[in-house]
């Protein structure tokens, strides 16, 4: 589709940037090379990702994941190197707001469809959206993650893995090693071992506590590098962290919430035997027109 001129809205959540394209009839099914085109930070809109609003029945081949109704709202997601990602959670919020703000939905409970199964959501009266993402499912602490520092030597962490619909290895700073946090260099992506522990690539994240229940995070994602926050990511750190401290995921004390700080922002993960929710801000900054150039297709 080179030269064709496609409709966008530009939003974040906690400075997880996307461009939002709606495409009911499925007429924009866009190849990695023009979602690479719409992210490019210098000659596209730039973005972390892009989210299409599509009907459930436009993705047919994914909709035995979600069972769902297929007139409902489906958020097919693209990293900004174009490849599909199952899920995402700051993603979630925004869409959520951009079908508000269109009248594509009323709210305050808003079901969206995603390759990672139907994530209920609610508008808050403050505003920000609640999304239950299902289970944080901490599979183990097994894997090895390098990755470099500003001005020393690389630094290898043991991270625990983590399934958020997609996959997580977190690694969680020592205090001794709290000044860590900021001198990671993740313009160049970390590397992790056994090479085959995630054959289609993970989401990394780099986690110090800061606080009872609070936790600092950065984040290399993958397809799209460091960004300024992720929320499949402070999912799988907080249940790392909870899993590191044992604390139960929730139970008879109910359940267990974390503050997130990461660089765009925080947010609130509350995590309750096998469900995690998220809580955060989203906002649409702005709308207008991007011409695909010539030659991606």
């Amino acid at each position: 589709m080179p030269g064709l001129s496609v409709p966008f809205t530009k939003g974040h959540g906690t400075e997880n940037d996307f461009v939002v394209i709606e495409d009911p009839d499925g007429r924009y099914d866009l190849s990695p090379a023009q979602v690479a085109a719409i992210c490019d930070r210098r000659a596209g809109i730039g973005a972390d990702g892009v989210l299409r609003v599509v009907r459930g029945r436009q993705v047919p081949a994914w909709a035995e994941r979600w069972q769902g109704d297929p007139d409902l709202w489906f958020m097919d997601y693209r990293n900004a190197d174009g490849s599909v990602s199952e899920m995402c959670g700051n993603g979630v919020r925004v869409f959520v707001r951009y079908l508000l703000e269109r009248g594509l939905a009323t709210g305050p409970e808003v079901p969206v469809g995603t390759r990672d199964g139907l994530k209920p959501t609610t508008v808050l009266p403050d505003g920000r959206i609640r999304v239950q993402m299902g289970p944080s499912r901490v599979l183990g602490r097994d894997v090895e993650v390098q990755a470099e520092l500003h001005d020393h030597p690389p630094m290898v962490w043991t991270g625990w893995r983590v399934d958020v619909g997609n996959p997580h290895a977190v690694s969680l700073l020592a205090a001794s090693e709290a000044d860590r946090l900021d001198q990671l260099d993740l313009g160049r992506a970390p590397l992790w071992r056994p090479a085959d522990a995630f054959p289609a690539g993970v989401n990394l994240e780099f986690v110090r506590v800061t606080g009872d229940r609070q936790i600092a995070m950065r984040v290399f994602e993958r397809g799209s590098g460091e960004t300024r926050s992720c929320g499949t990511g402070t999912c799988a750190a907080a249940a790392a962290t909870a899993a590191a401290r044992n604390l139960a995921h929730g139970g008879a004390d109910g359940p267990v919430t974390f503050v997130v700080d990461v660089p765009g922002g925080s947010v609130e993960v509350e995590l309750d035997g096998d469900r995690t929710a998220l809580t955060g801000p989203a906002v649409l900054v702005a709308h207008g027109e991007f011409v695909l150039p010539d030659g991606t297709v």
